[in-house]
């Protein structure tokens, strides 16, 4: 009995061993095209100037921009945990989505301490207007700002405009701060996919770093 269970023993730490070893290269593989992606989306105006494996699962990539751009600036990239079996099953429970976060510092701090949320509600229910009633009046709203702010400053507009600009990207958050780091944005990165979609976030990061820096 014992024979049989040293046999079932072993097998499962080679097979564990086997899960983590391919999963293990696969997030490395993955990681190296999402620093292709970084490398591209930054073209000549910055460049990465070395990047660090955390474990499996997070990586962190440090960057140099040309001047007027961002300071200090920083990707961490958080790939799900796929070669730890219990963690991975775990964020599949959770639906937990791989992320990419950037931080950096700018040129001028900002005056003002800003959380920005984008959200989009979708239906897939069609409402055929020509059905309603007569006396109805159908609006298609555009984009519409909701604030915790008892008072709306000048100052704000310009980064919220460029927020509502960013056509393709969908920010879980973006951060405004007069402490380092002075901006910070979470994308899910499954939007970033490509070098022209990580092209187009970091213009959308330098518009909001520019709308920040705007004096109304």
């Amino acid at each position: 009995m014992g024979h049989y269970v040293l046999i079932d023993g072993t097998i499962t730490i080679g097979l564990l061993g086997l899960w983590y070893a391919c999963f293990r290269a696969y997030n490395r593989h993955k990681g190296a095209k999402v620093l292709r992606w970084i490398e591209a989306a930054c073209g000549e105006k910055g460049q990465i100037t070395k990047f660090r494996w955390r474990g499996t699962s997070y990586l962190r990539v440090y960057l140099h921009f040309q001047s007027h751009w961002f300071e200090n600036a920083r990707v961490t990239v958080r790939l799900l945990p796929r070669p730890a079996l219990i963690e991975w099953f775990i964020c599949f429970l959770r639906k937990q989505k791989e992320t990419l976060t950037f931080e950096a510092d700018l040129d001028d701090a900002p005056t003002l301490q800003l959380d920005l949320f984008r959200h989009r509600w979708l239906t897939h229910k069609h409402i055929r207007t020509d059905s309603l009633p007569s006396n109805w009046n159908v609006t298609r709203p555009g984009a519409i700002v909701l604030t915790t702010r008892a008072t709306w400053n000048q100052e704000h507009t310009p980064v919220v405009n460029a927020l509502m600009s960013a056509r393709a990207h969908r920010l879980f958050r973006a951060r405004l701060s007069p402490a380092s780091p002075h901006l910070s944005a979470a994308i899910d990165l499954g939007i970033v996919d490509d070098e022209p979609a990580a092209k187009e976030f970091v213009e959308v990061l330098h518009e909001l770093a520019v709308g920040a820096s705007a004096r109304q």
